[in-house]
């Protein structure tokens, strides 16, 4: 109930009666008078009003269950919520709950990490209201070779979430950052398990770590990362982010099961892609260059032009982009 009397609030124009709360839920004044006050003491401003009822005023930067139910807007993604005050790893709870037969679209969301992960088993810590930490379950029926896309298809739907909620301009670093303003913003860690026969998906984990509302970053990174309100001076709402990231990558990942491939987001995705037109340099195993990104193709690939005009198709590896990350 606590749920669906915030959602009717916030998506009220005015005031909400008592009575209507009283005969939606079939409880009585007392009970949502307790609902409403609960509300009031994990931070929301109610305005209550004798023969009008209830106004919300304002809604704080509060991740919990109640405030990302309240704002979810998709038909299968996001509508199972585990939420923790403090974990080690969202991707990690994923994981577990996935083992343990946890549904296809869970949202595991937490407003700490203590030992939060990225590429290449780098960690790092995060103080309390500062970041997105969110994790979604998939368990696709596609191919094993596909599910790299899934990485890409997601830094698609957070930077159009991040533009729509902050209007900061987000760039795509392939293959899993998103950058503003030249730093680091976002990183994206897509993981996954394969049945015990290694021909079929058992399930993927995707998960998402968003600068959001932090000041001040270290001396050792300031230059290379930064936060949303860093770049646009003003909070975030953490959950209407995280709401928006659920409804963008709901939509994007109904386009790629039509097609298994990326061809349903791909020049949207090109328009954002950062190296597009740059110099960049790839880190092969068979050998370091330098060439001019083309874009990515719909299987995912970063097509990059070699000085001698042919095009190879990175699927895998560092790729640096001149003048972003200390790369000149």
């Amino acid at each position: 109930m606590k749920t669906e009397i915030l959602k009717m609030l916030r998506e009220a124009q005015g005031y909400v009666s008592g009575q209507e709360l009283c005969e939606r839920f079939g409880v009585s004044r007392t009970a949502v008078w307790k609902v409403i006050n609960g509300l009031k003491e994990e931070g929301y401003q109610i305005l209550s009003t004798p023969r009008r009822g209830y106004r919300l005023e304002e809604s704080p930067d509060i991740l919990s269950m109640s405030e990302l139910k309240s704002r979810m807007r998709t038909k299968w993604l996001g509508q199972h919520v585990v939420y923790f005050t403090e974990t080690d790893s969202t991707n990690t709870q994923a994981k577990r709950l996935a083992e343990e037969g946890a549904p296809a679209g869970t949202l595991v969301a937490a407003d700490m990490q203590t030992a939060g992960k990225g590429r290449r088993g780098r960690s790092w810590q995060q103080s309390p209201g500062m970041m997105v930490s969110m994790t979604f379950i998939l368990k696709p029926e596609f191919a094993p070779d596909k599910a790299s896309m899934l990485t890409l298809l997601a830094a698609h739907s957070v930077a159009g979430a991040i533009e729509h909620v902050s209007g900061l301009p987000a760039r795509i670093k392939w293959p899993n950052d998103i950058v503003i303003n030249g730093r680091k913003t976002v990183g994206i860690l897509t993981e996954m398990s394969l049945s015990v026969e290694q021909d079929s998906i058992h399930y993927v984990v995707v998960g998402i770590g968003i600068n959001v509302n932090i000041t001040a970053f270290p001396e050792e990174i300031r230059e290379v990362a930064t936060s949303l309100y860093l770049e646009s001076g003003r909070k975030v709402s953490r959950a209407c982010l995280i709401a928006e990231v659920m409804k963008r990558f709901e939509e994007d990942y109904t386009l790629f099961l039509e097609t298994e491939d990326l061809s349903g987001i791909l020049d949207d995705y090109n328009t954002h892609l950062i190296s597009r037109d740059r110099e960049v340099r790839v880190l092969d195993p068979k050998g370091e260059f330098t060439g001019i990104c083309r874009g990515m193709n719909k299987n995912g690939e970063l097509l990059v032009e070699r000085e001698d005009g042919s095009i190879s198709n990175i699927y895998a590896g560092e790729v640096s982009v001149r003048g972003l990350y200390g790369y000149v």
